[in-house]
């Protein structure tokens, strides 16, 4: 029996879920050209502007030219550069605990931790707004996987009960679709409560949170005894690629012992890791930049209540407004990319069936100005969305 894919594909197509790729044809930025069109951009995570910085594109340069272009082996060869060793412990220090592990993407760093952590007869068990990577840790690590309701301590209290051997419970800090963060005080006490531990990924709260851009857990003021496992990616506020798990001794160890996409994967290159390291330095120095862009976000939150924009509940530079209907998200993207800006339209599957949005996303390299410009168009073309879709 031959796959019939083609009528997949048309079912997503008349779904108004067919997904395209934008061909990026510049280096990150606010203004970038995207097939061929020059475009004010409010889409990606590069939060705190660093993924075209002159002295991070320098570091990487030099770092290519003292080690090479590529990793080589894996760590546990002799693919373990200088570099690597060398941002591990500086992600040790940010995060305040013993030890940090470096993983080639997010995606493999939660598998990573998840499946060398639980298996048959221990119990994961995961916010229902999780990100893909998370709940596919879940799946793969072949313990019993059940998930709670979003952001609800009382729901993942009465998981807990009938949970049975080691028990994982594991949360997003920023979750990336709807901007809002985990409840991690309420989620630590109920997880310690019943000996469970608390795994938080914080791609997203890394850099926009904390006093010193440490992230959720510094946010909040909690310790390692309340989030034994805290997961954070590169290629966001970082501006580069990668990510860490930061932890106890005994954690990385563990993962460095039993998590087979740690063990079994080429090293990233020593010249990212050096890249990281000069983002890493003006992450801790340039205070400025997380100021600024905490007031961009409240610009915008004035802005779109002002136009009458439904928004969510988010203090982050994740900015959903909540449209509904795929089509009418589609349609107002194209609207505002007629008029020069890009603003991506979320649909079903990565956000439940009505619930489409425009995400947007803010960086401190925008401009008050800029920020200004998209709430004009909003205002503009939002009155207009409605009637020519009803």
């Amino acid at each position: 029996m031959a796959f019939d894919l083609s009528a997949r594909l048309a079912e997503r197509r008349a779904a108004d879920l067919y997904r395209q790729r934008p061909l990026l044809q510049s280096p990150q930025g606010p203004q970038v050209v995207v097939d061929g069109q020059p475009l004010l951009a409010f889409c990606n995570n590069d939060y705190l502007g660093l993924a075209n910085h002159p002295d991070v594109v320098a570091a990487w340069r030099a770092g290519a030219e003292r080690w090479g272009v590529g990793g080589g082996a894996s760590h546990l060869v002799v693919g373990h550069s200088g570099p690597h060793h060398e941002l591990e412990l500086a992600l040790a220090e940010l995060t305040g605990r013993p030890r940090a592990l470096l993983f080639s993407t997010g995606y493999m760093a939660n598998i990573a931790a998840v499946t060398a952590l639980v298996g048959q007869g221990d119990t994961v068990l995961q916010d229902r707004l999780n990100h893909a990577s998370l709940l596919d840790a879940g799946l793969l690590s072949g313990a019993r996987f059940n998930r709670y309701l979003h952001n609800d301590a009382a729901s993942l209290a009465n998981r807990l009960e009938k949970a049975t051997g080691n028990t994982l419970v594991v949360t997003d800090g920023v979750f990336s679709m709807d901007g809002d963060i985990a409840d991690l005080p309420a989620l630590a006490r109920v997880a310690r409560a019943k000996g469970a531990w608390l795994m938080v990924d914080d791609a997203h709260g890394f850099g926009p949170l904390g006093a010193n851009g440490a992230g959720i857990v510094e946010h909040y003021g909690l310790g390692m005894e309340d989030v034994p496992v805290l997961v954070g990616t590169l290629g966001k506020a970082f501006g580069t690629a990668g990510a860490f798990v930061a932890g106890s001794d005994d954690l990385i160890e563990a993962l460095v012992q039993f998590a087979r996409p740690y063990i079994y994967t080429t090293s990233q290159p020593p010249a990212l890791a050096c890249a990281t390291l000069k983002s890493l330095e003006l992450l801790r120095s340039e205070h400025w930049r997380r100021e600024h862009l905490a007031n961009l976000i409240r610009q915008f939150r004035q802005g779109a209540e002002r136009i009458g924009l439904q928004l969510m509940d988010s203090f982050t530079p994740i900015q959903p407004i909540l449209i509904g209907d795929a089509a009418r998200a589609v349609r107002l993207s194209q609207m505002l990319r007629e008029r020069g800006l890009m603003v991506t339209a979320i649909r079903p599957p990565t956000v439940p069936a009505g619930s489409a949005r425009l995400r947007v996303t803010l960086s401190a390299a925008h401009s008050e100005a800029q920020v200004q410009l998209l709430l004009s168009a909003l205002a503009d073309c939002y009155p207009l969305l409605e009637p020519c879709d009803a």
